[in-house]
């Protein structure tokens, strides 16, 4: 096994991890904003398992699924802000 191979499996390991993590506090989450914390964050694991397989493969085939992630992230994340804003106005 190559310094590499070993690298790859304990990142995907860790990436692995952590997206389980955020999806028991996607389903368990006992408010709107701990759900959205959590997808931001299964979203920015998400965007780094693409960065990291795009390193070790040495590509930018996906970079557009990449940007497209990143876009829903920002996008999301303002939405919900502005829904809870509106609900805490009134």
């Amino acid at each position: 096994m190559t310094f590499l191979t070993v690298v790859s499996i304990a990142a995907g390991v860790m990436f692995g991890i952590g997206a389980i993590a955020a999806v028991v506090r996607i389903i368990k989450g006992p408010s709107i904003l701990d759900r959205a914390l959590a997808t931001d964050v299964l979203l920015a694991i998400a965007m780094c398992a693409l960065g990291a397989e795009m390193a070790i493969n040495r590509h930018t085939d996906t970079l557009v699924v990449l940007l497209i992630l990143a876009m829903f992230a920002v996008v999301g994340s303002i939405s919900i802000a502005r829904f809870m804003a509106k609900q805490d106005a009134s």
